[in-house]
């Protein structure tokens, strides 16, 4: 199968961490994995983002779990292109589901361009929405 970015990483987001696999050409331009845990707070993703610079990453998918994946997405919007999948586009075939299994099925997907993003507006809009939403809270 052909390979559509070849600096691309995937991760699985969760509450309190994310598990990050990515995958890059080594010195003989073979494919390399490295698998990475960070946290969830700011200085843990910038931390995430300082090692996908680090490393040339152009391309990042993760599945659009829950509120979990905004904090990541708006961190690493303006270092790299960001996709942000459907879990159930991505399913990957039923037994054992780890994170390290869930991270690297994504960034293989990706690394063949197998993945599709949802639609995520463009920051004004974002904001927009949430000032909407905070407006429209019933208030109790």
């Amino acid at each position: 199968m052909p390979v559509v970015y070849e600096r691309c990483c995937g991760l699985d987001v969760h509450k309190q961490r994310i598990t990050a696999c990515l995958i890059v050409p080594d010195a003989a331009g073979q494919p390399t994995k490295h698998l990475r845990h960070f946290g969830t707070m700011t200085a843990q993703l910038l931390d995430l983002a300082d090692w996908l610079a680090a490393q040339q990453v152009t391309h990042v998918a993760m599945e659009s779990t829950g509120v979990y994946w905004k904090p990541v997405y708006h961190v690493l919007e303006g270092t790299c292109t960001v996709r942000l999948v459907n879990a159930q586009h991505v399913k990957a075939v039923p037994g054992r589901k780890t994170d390290l299994k869930d991270c690297e099925w994504l960034a293989d997907l990706l690394r063949h361009g197998l993945v599709r993003g949802s639609f995520v507006p463009v920051p004004a809009q974002r904001e927009l929405r949430d000032l909407t939403r905070y407006r429209l809270a019933p208030m109790d």
